[in-house]
């Protein structure tokens, strides 16, 4: 039996979350927090309470991003400036490969262009503040964001930022691909 655990926020939570275990099916144990892991920070903070599971994980996949480059109150990121976030990404995964050497970062999902408070424009530019360090880590990247702006308007709901039916479908297949190719 292996056993995964999934790191994330809503998009997680809400998202692909709930379909991995049965797609990966009985040959595996998932572990999730009930909690959406929200920003970088709630999530260093989480793995705190998390330990006992991460630590007998053979695989963890992780994503954090969303709320970080949110401008909720129109004066600038409301959770992390582009050196916080990368510092607590690589944080998590230098904490996560103390755990197992399979760690996998899912990088921040887009969104519809109308939405008020994210650009795509600083998501891309968050993902790449933290790929090219996570790979030289050793931390296997799974390109969710491709995936779902392949197509925005099937994968991602009216609320501009949260995953249809359809793109949690699509990124859960695609979650689970990469944790097949780990272990």
């Amino acid at each position: 039996m292996k056993k995964v655990s999934l790191l994330g926020d809503s998009i997680r939570l809400f998202g692909y979350g709930p379909l991995v275990p049965g797609l990966l099916g009985a040959d595996y144990t998932v572990f999730q927090p009930q909690e959406n892991c929200k920003f970088a920070k709630f999530t260093l903070r989480g793995m705190y309470d998390w330990k006992a599971e991460l630590e007998t994980s053979d695989v963890i996949h992780f994503n954090c991003g969303l709320w970080d480059v949110c401008d909720v109150v129109g004066d600038g990121k409301l959770f992390s400036s582009d050196e916080e976030y990368a510092e607590n990404i690589l944080r998590i995964a230098r904490r996560l490969k103390a755990f197992t050497p399979n760690v996998i970062f899912a990088t921040t999902t887009p969104v519809k262009p109308a939405n008020p408070t994210t650009t795509n424009k600083d998501i891309d530019h968050f993902n790449s503040l933290v790929v090219p360090k996570l790979q030289a880590m050793g931390v296997r990247i799974n390109d969710l964001n491709s995936l779902v702006r392949e197509d925005i308007e099937g994968n991602i709901c009216d609320d501009l930022i949260h995953l249809t039916p359809l793109g949690a479908e699509r990124c859960a297949a695609q979650v689970v691909s990469e944790i097949k190719k780990v272990i």
